[in-house]
């Protein structure tokens, strides 16, 4: 290859997109391991429900599109919020609060929860600053059985706190586009790492 076509090379946008990427992943593993790995540490030290799958999708989402409305500290808190609040309410009306969860036998019941839950969580992110796509699954793990008290709910929710307040670290150390609580004016939804720019 002469010279020529490695000027080439280095000017086609796939080869700038790889190299924006290769960068942006060296970062990015280790602080989604450390945001995921210390509210696990204190679950596994205080023996309480502080890790969950939900946590996953919400640090993704945060490391990898910062930008995104749907990402910032305030989403995050209160799109949680209000998915807990969904589940339980779907428990509460299928009379189910207090039943463990069997996820290999679900009953009628439990079919009609996981229904209630998603669509009062779907008809509840349809504010603006109330959306966060990685409370959907956390209506399912409320409406399911898996946390279902008040003193599981609220540790799920110190949860999400933690997580936010470490992900609020993570990018401002970077400085990157992240805000406290919520961005100025009106933020158009990116992925900030995963979209090739031409």
């Amino acid at each position: 290859m002469t010279r020529l076509d490695d000027q080439r090379t280095a000017r086609a946008p796939g080869h700038r997109a790889g190299r924006r990427r290769a960068p942006a992943a060296a970062w990015c593993v280790p602080l989604a391991a450390v945001c995921i790995a210390l509210p696990a540490a204190l679950a596994w030290w205080l023996r309480q429900p502080l890790v969950f799958p939900s946590l996953g999708p919400t640090i993704f989402l945060a490391l990898t599109g910062s930008a995104d409305v749907a990402a910032c500290p305030r989403n995050t808190l209160l799109g949680h919020l209000v998915s807990a609040a969904a589940g339980y309410s779907a428990l509460a009306v299928t009379d189910l609060a207090r039943t463990p969860p069997d996820l290999a036998h679900p009953d009628g019941r439990r079919v009609l929860a996981v229904a209630v839950a998603l669509a009062l969580t779907c008809a509840g992110m349809t504010a603006p600053r109330f959306r966060h796509p990685p409370g959907g699954a956390t209506t399912l793990i409320v409406a399911l059985g898996l946390l279902r008290t008040p003193a599981q709910l609220a540790d799920l929710m110190a949860a999400v706190a933690l997580t936010t307040v470490l992900l609020v670290l993570a990018n401002r150390s970077l400085r990157r586009p992240y805000p406290l609580w919520a961005p100025r004016g009106r933020a158009a939804p990116t992925a900030d790492l995963i979209r090739e720019r031409p």
